[in-house]
């Protein structure tokens, strides 16, 4: 059994790991984070999402998106592919608005179901480029559509599973779910990194 050292992405202490026959076998992801460091996130109580927003992941998503440190997609690849390896219905991740993508150099949202080895589609496109958090709840709630189908989709008598980092008021997953019903989806259900 050989060991490998690397650095955990959120605090840069040392991780050993060992390469086993099961963690080959089991598709199981090498560690990226210590155990301290993971200790510090708060699992949900919700089946909609996998983690509760506090202020480790205050720090993780800032961090991650806003200083566009791309590596921390591997975080929570383990904890994602375990939950929608399964998932039969077609997996949508809200999408950002292309000019903030270009900003940003990355799509969050595709980044982590990527490190999770997790398959996708990409079926809609945001109509803004104001983001969500820049707004009030009141705000949120009264937005105009968010999004719309891209070009030639066909989503008609399909099933769908909308994948976003986080979920506050749900205006968001509400409205890209309302797009892909009224397009005539079969079904649309949700699923976030953390409940906000």
């Amino acid at each position: 059994m050989n060991k490998i050292e690397t650095l955990c992405l959120l605090c840069s202490q040392p991780l050993q790991s060992a390469i086993s026959w099961k963690l080959l076998l089991t598709k199981q992801f090498q560690p990226t984070i210590c155990d301290r460091c993971l200790a510090r996130f708060e699992y949900s109580s919700t089946a909609t999402a996998l983690y509760q927003y506090n202020d480790a992941m205050k720090d993780y998503l800032h961090q991650y998106k806003f200083l566009q440190d791309v590596a921390l997609a591997k975080v929570f690849r383990q904890e994602l592919h375990a939950r929608l390896k399964h998932e039969k219905a077609t997996i949508i991740p809200i999408p950002m608005h292309r000019l903030k993508q270009r900003e940003r150099t990355f799509s969050h949202m595709e980044e982590l179901l990527k490190a999770a080895n997790i398959p996708f589609l990409q079926l809609l496109e945001k109509t803004t480029i104001e983001t969500q958090s820049s707004r009030n709840r009141e705000q949120r709630i009264q937005a105009a559509p968010l999004f719309h189908l891209i070009e030639g989709a066909q989503v008609r008598h399909k099933e769908y599973l909308l994948f976003d980092d986080i979920k506050a008021t749900g205006t968001t997953l509400r409205h890209a779910t309302e797009v892909l019903l009224n397009a005539g989806a079969e079904n649309v259900k949700s699923f976030t990194l953390i409940n906000g």
